[in-house]
């Protein structure tokens, strides 16, 4: 009964924050150094949490009483989502691999700082989070609304945990085209299978 939107929000944000981006290849690379890395896995899961719970219960709340907005909301995260997918399709074809900086940065409050600047000033970050997240709730009430913000937060929390805990692994592997490549692929087939499911979805009432 749980299952549905449990994995279309775990599956929804998984999508949206395992990519190549600023955010990852900070996390990853400080990791690989040992440098605060748990500090910094800790606050993006923080700013993922707040902000997604902002989302869901603002923007999926103001949608979800709204049947009209609901109904566009819909089609343009479904769209969101099919060109999001597209992109990672180009990626994958373009192959893309990590690249470190050699700069460290070692005291802590930088380290506080660098991560919130480049979780909280990119404009995708609220996209992401608030609206398209927020918007693809709306379609649940309830409980069933609940267990969406909980799987889009187990998402964001297994794969920075990962990140920071596993990058000294991770690094090597993702220095090469061939694992982005696999990852954006995936990334595309799930974009593209929420998408599908929105659109059933909303074709269906």
């Amino acid at each position: 009964m749980f299952v549905t939107p449990f994995m279309q929000g775990f599956g929804t944000s998984a999508g949206l924050i395992v990519a190549i981006g600023a955010q990852n290849a900070f996390v990853l690379s400080q990791s690989v150094r040992g440098n605060h890395h748990l500090v910094i896995a800790l606050i993006c899961i923080f700013c993922d949490a707040v902000f997604i719970t902002v989302g869901v219960a603002g923007v999926g709340a103001t949608v979800s009483a709204n049947p009209e907005l609901s109904r566009w909301v819909t089609w343009g995260g479904a769209g969101f989502l099919i060109i999001y997918g597209y992109r990672s399709l180009c990626s994958a074809i373009r192959g893309g691999s990590l690249q470190e900086s050699d700069q460290a940065v070692q005291s802590l409050s930088s380290i506080i700082l660098t991560t919130l600047a480049v979780t909280l000033l990119n404009p995708h970050f609220y996209l992401d989070t608030v609206f398209l997240l927020g918007g693809i709730s709306s379609q649940f009430q309830g409980q069933m609304q609940l267990i969406f913000w909980f799987g889009a937060v187990s998402a964001s929390t297994l794969w920075f945990l990962c990140l920071s805990l596993g990058g000294e692994m991770l690094a090597p592997v993702f220095r090469t085209q061939l694992a982005w490549r696999i990852l954006d692929m995936l990334i595309c087939v799930t974009m593209w299978m929420i998408a599908a499911s929105l659109v059933i979805f909303e074709t269906s009432k």
